[in-house]
């Protein structure tokens, strides 16, 4: 009975980390992507290195741009983080690091959602269209196997956010955006790699100087 009692508390400790962990996730996230200012640059380096000021004319389609760009970049920083909480290995203490467990990353996805939902303000609609989303994302992803290098300067990367932001943003010259919202890929999986995992990436940085 002690047992079973322990195992119980052992258990309820677990889901209380896990929910603690994705909220805290969701919010460091999404205060990151605004502190940093990733899609505003974007958009402002796009404009000059290609001398498409017209893009910033209008003032309201302006903002109405970045806010489209800015969840688009949401998007592909949650499918990023997700993936290097719940499928990547992670340390276990003296094992071998090992992916989280099936049902441990569909609970820590779940509430990373939620919490994700309660910051940004989302109705019940919003919530859903961005999971839809989301799982297009990672699907996508998964489907073109996309790899984890560093691409040469005039390589376009593989990837459902450079393809919708290259269209959002100036479709009528896409190679160009691709490759600008490329390197915007490279700051957002940098971003979520310093979230997940905050020594390793400094320690990645400090190795590529």
């Amino acid at each position: 009975m002690n047992s079973c009692y322990h195992g119980a508390a052992n258990m309820a400790q677990e889901k209380k980390n896990l929910a603690e962990a994705s909220a805290a996730l969701a919010r460091d996230i999404s205060e990151a992507l605004l502190r940093e200012r990733i899609v505003p640059r974007f958009v402002d380096s796009y404009v000059i290195e290609n001398g498409r000021q017209a893009l910033q004319v209008h003032a309201s389609n302006y903002r109405d741009l970045l806010t489209l760009l800015q969840r688009e970049a949401l998007l592909a920083l949650a499918a990023r983080a997700l993936e290097l909480v719940c499928s990547e290995p992670q340390p276990a203490g003296r094992s071998k690091p090992r992916p989280m467990l099936r049902r441990d990353a569909a609970t820590f996805r779940r509430k990373f959602l939620a919490a994700l939902t309660r910051q940004q303000g989302w109705t019940a609609g919003d919530a859903l269209e961005f999971q839809s989303d989301l799982q297009m994302y990672e699907q996508l992803i998964e489907r073109a196997n996309f790899p984890r290098r560093s691409r040469k300067p005039f390589e376009a990367a593989n990837h459902p956010f450079v393809d919708r932001c290259a269209f959002l943003l100036d479709s009528p010259f896409m190679e160009k955006a691709r490759l600008a919202a490329s390197k915007t890929l490279t700051s957002l999986e940098e971003l979520a790699a310093q979230m997940v995992h905050p020594a390793g990436a400094k320690e990645s940085s400090l190795r590529t100087r």
